[in-house]
């Protein structure tokens, strides 16, 4: 898998389980301390999650790191 796709895959992730709690960009942003711009871009595939940015959101979802990836 290419990084663009790996980029993409990510950020469709992060949106729908963003979507699933119910949350919205900003308040999303808030929780795991980030700028809503970052999550935009982030869930539109323009910047790759780091490893703590991952994690952090996966700690908030309550589910493994490796979900990501998945």
């Amino acid at each position: 898998m290419g990084i663009r796709k790996l980029r993409n895959s990510i950020g469709r992730k992060v949106k729908a389980l963003r979507l699933e709690k119910g949350l919205s960009q900003e308040k999303f942003a808030e929780c795991v301390n980030m700028s809503r711009e970052h999550i935009s871009c982030i869930e539109r595939g323009k910047n790759l999650a780091t490893v703590e940015t991952l994690y952090n959101m996966a700690e908030f979802f309550g589910i493994d790191i490796k979900s990501f990836f998945e």
